[in-house]
């Protein structure tokens, strides 16, 4: 009896140290395999290790699927940034002091995982808070990610990360230097420099032509004039049908309008305006008398011709208008 007793008595403190050892050692190890490798791979019996409790650390574990069979466009795209941010909180905690575990289990190594958690998509983030010690928190259950506005960078996840750890290192997300976008630009700048440097003398009576000038500013107040922005910012279809079967190239109503619609009286403005300047400048430069009255007659035509167009387009916007010349009605 005595010996049993003796017996009981020195397992007791074994048994007491054996109970308490497996929680620190469980982070001590997986810290460990993290510094070497990080973030962690996981399948199902080592993702339900890590996350079992009770546990005195916090894990983040990313749920992915990575073969080009499940056409997992955002899994791929966020990789990158996952395994960023996992590496540079990893060796800027070396010593574990933020005592946070970075895992990743894919769909292929973690389907009993997956239908366990009754996951249909991915990627899914879930994050695992302490359940015993000082940062512990009553509620077992993981936090999620919100994956929903699209890819997201590093940076967003580790702020994320960050405000379920206060009180403990959040070691900054460093990103590599990108040496072949730096030496593009670099190239691109000397590039460019150089043919400024040798094409300018040929570029500087063109910038300083005021005909030039004078040519892009009128087609700007003819875009800006005839719809151009209001196509953008309505949306508007370029052509919409007649209802028997055509297209109709003008929007009824005043309010309504066509992307080809812009184009046309773009089109007709300009011609117009054309027409006026050479009446007013070019026609009486002409030195002979027959051609000069040929160019007035040319021009007014035009003009008469594409100013009754123009009035029989408000006409077919609105049937209440009074105007009309011929030949259009």
């Amino acid at each position: 009896m005595h010996f049993l007793k003796g017996l009981l008595l020195s397992l007791l403190p074994a048994a007491a140290l054996a109970a308490k050892k497996p929680v620190v050692d469980k982070f001590s190890q997986f810290h460990t395999k993290a510094l070497a490798s990080t973030p962690l791979k996981l399948d199902d019996s080592v993702y339900a290790k890590l996350t079992a409790a009770p546990r005195n650390y916090s894990v983040v574990v990313l749920l992915t699927a990575m073969e080009a069979r499940f056409g997992c466009a955002l899994c791929r795209e966020f990789q990158p940034e996952w395994d960023l941010l996992s590496s540079s909180w990893t060796k800027g905690d070396k010593k574990g002091d933020s005592r946070l575990v970075f895992g990743t289990l894919d769909f292929v190594d973690g389907k009993n995982t997956f239908q366990s958690l009754g996951l249909q998509t991915a990627p899914v983030l879930l994050f695992f808070q302490p359940t015993v010690g000082p940062h512990a928190i009553p509620d077992n259950g993981p936090i999620r990610y919100d994956f929903t506005s699209g890819p997201q960078s590093a940076e967003q996840v580790h702020s994320w990360i960050a405000r379920y750890l206060p009180d403990r290192p959040h070691p900054q997300v460093n990103r590599p230097i990108n040496w072949v976008r730096g030496i593009a630009i670099t190239t691109t700048i000397l590039a460019t420099i150089t043919f400024l440097s040798v094409a300018w003398p040929y570029m500087v009576p063109i910038i300083q032509n005021r005909n030039v000038w004078a040519a892009i500013s009128l087609i700007a107040i003819l875009l800006f004039t005839t719809g151009h922005m209001f196509n953008h910012i309505r949306k508007v279809p370029y052509v919409t049908g007649d209802g028997r079967g055509g297209v109709s190239y003008f929007a009824g109503g005043f309010s309504n309008q066509n992307g080809l619609e812009t184009q046309i009286l773009a089109a007709i403005y300009g011609l117009l305006s054309f027409a006026t300047i050479s009446l007013a400048l070019k026609v009486p430069r002409i030195t002979d008398p027959k051609t000069q009255q040929v160019a007035v007659i040319v021009w007014s035509g035009v003009i008469f011709v594409m100013y009754s167009f123009l009035l029989s387009v408000f006409r077919m916007k609105n049937g209440g208008y009074p105007f009309w010349l011929p030949p259009f009605f």
